[in-house]
């Protein structure tokens, strides 16, 4: 069997995830280690260990030179990225290529093209995808910004070229915004992705963000596997996603629209591996191309919940030029539902990042429960990272078989010695609008639900989920 060595240029969760992947194929998986991270869960998972030298991820796991010379000594035959880091970087996929390595994700030229958000707009456009009303090019100036706004009308969003995450956007409502924040956000945008370049786009008044997961070959095959509703989120940033949409609902007609919209555009841009197409979509159902995100998605576990399709495993797969194993998009089905929580370090009242160190860590989930996870007991969670340090999901046959795992299963997730957002989670899951669907992602904004997180700290409960998990694992 021709076994293929692949690096693992990330860390955390998705580092486990890949390792996990590649142990299926039969694929010996190097993973990285730091000096900042020494005992890194994800290298359990790994047949093997390197050491990538420096004293920041600058010098780390962003550094392109560095990560291709590990990749030259040890005769590493791909790279998977992850996501963050290097995953959507055009210069380093041109690298991998030009160094005869496979890179892991899609072409240099899809990555270029979709990772600049106003060229992505002008393929969306020609295409036929509809776009958000705005700027298809960057604007120079605060007054070009202004007369764009006044001609699609307030509120607009200030957003920038590059990146995402959350960073380097800002809601206008009139010319005085503008003015203010104009610069602000482009410092922010060049702060965080090297580029200070915006777009203004029309800010669609209770918005929902949905999103559909894209797998592509390099035979030309492209192929859908439904949507994601990700509109429960804080700073732009999500922190549950359901697949299928609730808003979407039993609208049939809708899902095949959006997700025939999102193959186009992936077609249309010459896409060749695992990405994900964005939308927002107004109260009325009328849905615009937001962006492309050209890699794995954190939330992707859902969507292989409810298709039992393990996108990793085609990932790889794919990108070696490999058969995907699917014969048609009919053939992708989905059942069930399927829900995720990201497990964050971080004040569930204030969600603002909150580092510390896990002085131990116990989980009792019930049966239809998967965690991604990078937690350990003695794990420093420092600013240096992501605050994420797991993904919670939980299926069901119907939304509300899944919502009742997940609350027994962020019952049953007990970590000490860091603050997280866990009881900011299980308020959201009781809140009636939450539970009926009815959201948008304005949702923490309108009905606030860390206002209503009680903060006294319930021993009996600790106790009642300590004394479970030593039944379970000792026996009456």
């Amino acid at each position: 069997m021709n076994t293929k060595r692949i690096l693992i240029a990330n860390r955390g969760e998705i580092a486990t995830r890949i390792a996990r992947a590649c142990r299926e194929l039969g694929y010996t998986s190097v993973g990285i280690w730091t000096d900042f991270e020494v005992n890194a869960k994800h290298l359990e998972f790994c047949d093997e260990w390197v050491f990538l030298p420096g004293k920041n991820n600058r010098e780390t796991y962003l550094d392109i030179q560095k990560i291709l010379k590990l990749a030259e000594d040890h005769r590493i035959d791909g790279i998977h990225p992850g996501y963050g880091f290097l995953s959507e970087n055009g210069t380093f996929a041109s690298a991998c290529e030009e160094a005869g390595i496979v890179f892991i994700g899609p072409n240099p030229k899809a990555i270029k093209s979709m990772g600049d958000k106003a060229t992505s707009k002008e393929i969306a456009k020609k295409a036929g995808v509809p776009v958000v009303p705005g700027s298809t090019q960057a604007i120079p100036t605060v007054e070009e910004a202004i007369k764009i706004a006044k001609q699609i009308g307030y509120p607009v969003l200030l957003k920038a070229v590059a990146g995402g995450g959350g960073r380097g956007m800002r809601r206008c409502d009139s010319d005085q915004d503008i003015l203010k924040n104009f610069e602000a956000v482009g410092r922010e945008a060049l702060a965080s992705f090297a580029n200070a370049e915006l777009l203004v786009e029309k800010y669609i008044l209770n918005p929902h963000h949905i999103e559909v997961q894209i797998l592509a070959d390099k035979k030309g095959n492209v192929y859908h596997f439904f949507e994601r509703e990700c509109s429960i989120q804080r700073r732009h940033q999500k922190i549950i996603e359901e697949a299928p949409s609730p808003f979407v609902g039993e609208d049939e007609e809708l899902r095949k629209r959006l997700c025939n919209t999102a193959v186009t555009l992936a077609r249309a841009v010459g896409y060749d591996s695992a990405g994900t197409v964005e939308f927002v979509m107004g109260a009325d159902r009328n849905f615009y191309f937001l962006e492309m995100n050209t890699r794995i998605q954190v939330e992707h576990p859902i969507t292989e919940e409810i298709t039992g399709v393990d996108l990793i495993v085609c990932m790889i797969q794919g990108a070696f030029g490999e058969s995907l194993g699917i014969p048609s998009q009919e053939w992708i089905k989905r059942t069930g539902h399927a829900i995720e929580c990201r497990i964050c370090a971080e004040d569930p009242i204030t969600m603002l990042p909150a580092p510390g160190k896990v002085t131990g860590f116990e989980t009792n989930f019930p049966q239809g429960t998967r965690f991604d996870n990078c937690l350990y007991k003695g794990l420093q969670v420092t600013p240096d990272f992501d605050p994420m340090v797991g993904k919670l999901v939980a299926k069901g046959i119907i939304r509300d078989v899944a919502l009742r795992k997940m609350r027994a299963a962020l019952d049953g997730l007990f970590i000490e010695g860091l603050k997280t957002n866990i009881p900011l989670l299980k308020e959201i899951l009781r809140e009636e609008h939450f539970l009926s669907g009815h959201y948008n992602t304005n949702y923490i904004a309108e009905f606030k639900p860390q206002e209503k997180i009680n903060t006294d700290f319930d021993h009996h409960r600790v106790y009642q989920v300590l004394a479970t998990i030593e039944v379970r694992r000792f026996g009456r």
